[in-house]
């Protein structure tokens, strides 16, 4: 297990009701820990229409996690 401190944005903020959280987790990349919270907190947007950043850089979903990483999930900008 390791932590991850996980930050949240728009649509997936609103659904979580928190801005950020630490999560203890044994998800070797971004994307199994995106499928395991969005599981837990029922999030309704598809892994496919977000991009997560590893300690504040784009990185692919096969990107490795470690102990300690700042994970961000960003949803589609909506606007006009």
């Amino acid at each position: 297990m390791k932590t991850i401190r996980v930050q949240y944005f728009a649509l997936l903020r609103e659904e979580r009701g928190l801005a950020e959280e630490t999560v203890a987790t044994a998800a070797a990349t971004a994307a199994e820990l995106y499928d395991e919270l969005r599981v837990r907190h029922g999030f309704t947007l598809p892994r496919e229409r977000l991009r997560a950043a590893v300690n504040e850089e784009f990185a692919p979903w096969t990107a490795g996690l470690k102990e300690g990483d700042a994970l961000v999930f960003l949803p589609p900008v909506a606007g006009g």
